[in-house]
């Protein structure tokens, strides 16, 4: 590992390998050994489940472009295939990990510092995510834009990626950043609770039918009944081992891209494909407050029987975060 790649060069124990990866007699010098894939380690990515960590290696090729490689299970815990697509979120979530790996291993960002995601996108060709007979592949080009600093510490960027799959785009996506040291962030915080404390997490309320949302288990649905219609209370369950991967004292930006998934599933009254997500997130929203969703029709996106929806957050009367989703019908 150095500072700019992260590349696995372990060689298998026992005898040598010849060029075609055969065992090679002994005493013919050095042969080459074939290379292992890993993932990166999960610090960089801000996981404590080695199992949820999506990148296998970087690179760079300048100061502002980075190569990056991932690979998505062919069956996840969460992250279900949707009519034989992974799931877009993985892609999303790709994105995220991305680049907190780039800012972390690129641009020295230290581990301990906290980060501020003000958006978070991908758009996805679902032909190219088609689940196969092996884990999908993914190669990475990152363009990192607008780094900012704070004497010499980065103190925020903005990166696009276009993602592909045996050489073909598969999805685009990209992501803003802002973070702070451990001080820094504690202040923010207080600030924001006014001297509320700690969060406690509320009550986990009911969850809205499975199906109504696109989900098969009710532990797996972020959204809570309401009486009105286009609308419903965040339901963020901390125990749930995907979502909520470890501590923290905040509902994370993946469980609210998720809210957004289901309340156009439900807000549509059909099952769909979330070929566009685009996450703006004004401010963290916390666990000890009720979060009321919204869900509203957008012009455009009718071709091929697209829709488009905002889903909207509110806490404390303001709101926290929107959501431009982007569904299609599900591949037969």
């Amino acid at each position: 590992m150095s500072a700019s790649a992260f590349r696995v060069g372990k060689v298998m124990s026992g005898a040598p390998y010849s060029e075609d990866g055969s065992a090679a007699p002994a005493g013919l010098g050095a042969p080459r050994r074939p290379a292992l894939t890993t993932t990166v380690p999960r610090e960089l990515v801000h996981r404590a489940s080695v199992a949820e960590v999506l990148l296998t290696g970087w690179d760079r090729v300048d100061d502002a472009r980075f190569t990056v490689t991932a690979q998505l299970p062919r069956q996840h815990g969460f992250h279900v295939s949707v009519g034989g697509c992974h799931d877009p979120l993985l892609i999303t979530e790709t994105v995220r990990q991305a680049g907190l790996l780039l800012a972390h291993a690129e641009l020295g960002v230290p581990l301990e510092h906290q980060f501020l995601m003000w958006d978070l996108s991908a758009d996805v060709v679902p032909e190219a995510l088609r689940v196969g007979g092996a884990p999908a592949s993914l190669d990475i080009d990152v363009a990192c834009e607008d780094v900012r600093r704070r004497g010499a510490q980065v103190a925020g960027a903005h990166y696009d990626m276009v993602i592909r799959r045996d050489g073909e785009v598969a999805a685009r996506g990209g992501a803003t950043f802002t973070c702070t040291s451990p001080a820094v962030y504690r202040r923010l915080r207080a600030a924001a609770r006014a001297g509320a404390g700690a969060p406690v997490p509320l009550p986990l309320p009911s969850p809205a039918p499975p199906r109504e949302v696109g989900r098969v288990s009710a532990a797996d649905v972020v959204l809570s009944p309401s009486p009105t219609a286009g609308r419903w209370r965040l339901r963020a369950d901390t125990t749930h081992p995907a979502l909520f991967d470890h501590p923290v004292d905040h509902v994370p930006g993946m469980v609210l891209l998720e809210a957004a998934r289901q309340a156009t599933t439900a807000f549509l009254r059909r099952p769909c494909l979330p070929v566009g997500l685009t996450g703006e997130f004004s401010r963290y929203v916390e666990l000890d407050r009720e979060c009321a969703i919204e869900a509203c029709a957008l012009p455009g996106g009718a071709a091929e029987g697209r829709e488009r929806v905002l889903v909207t957050g509110r806490q404390d009367g303001g709101q926290v975060f929107r959501a431009t989703v982007t569904a299609a019908p599900v591949p037969l």
